[in-house]
């Protein structure tokens, strides 16, 4: 935060400079994270006709957009953004795809805790049918050690022989 801060006042005091026509080489801007040492233009008509003073705009924007796979495409269709494939277009924007997917993890999390749900129940009804039987896991433990002992001793009785 305070580098950041800093980096501002910096540059601010650079730009009052160079208004005043005191400077007329290019502000050098310090390092900060993530910078390589760019240098910034004087603040000129040309700066500010832009509209970038003071606001953050993507630098990195593809202008011609996003080509979908065959898998963006489904999620397309399926989040209802599409009626058909053939009306999907060859390029879309970055933001469309985004939000069509935000969309499809919504959906998936909600069949997701549907399917839960329902897996609650089955075992839950599968329980009672259990506990009518009068089967538990104690008995199932009990009878398979039983038969284990039995195995066992039966293995003795042939070595012994």
């Amino acid at each position: 935060m305070l580098a950041a801060s800093g980096t501002r006042i910096r540059v601010q005091f650079g730009r009052l400079l160079a208004e005043a026509g005191q400077l007329s080489a290019p502000v050098r801007r310090p390092l900060g994270p993530g910078l390589l040492g760019s240098t910034a233009l004087s603040c000129t008509d040309q700066n500010r006709s832009s509209g970038a003073t003071g606001s953050t705009e993507k630098v990195y924007k593809v202008p011609g957009g996003h080509k979908p796979s065959t898998f963006d495409k489904k999620i397309l269709l399926w989040t209802g953004r599409f009626r058909k494939e053939d009306e999907i277009p060859p390029r879309i924007p970055p933001e469309m795809l985004d939000a069509a997917r935000n969309k499809a993890r919504v959906k998936a999390c909600y069949i997701m805790i549907a399917l839960t749900i329902m897996a609650c129940f089955a075992v839950i009804a599968s329980a009672k049918r259990a506990v009518e039987r009068h089967e538990s896991l104690t008995s199932w433990n009990l009878a398979k050690k039983a038969k284990w002992r039995e195995e066992a001793a039966t293995r003795a009785e042939e070595k012994a022989k």
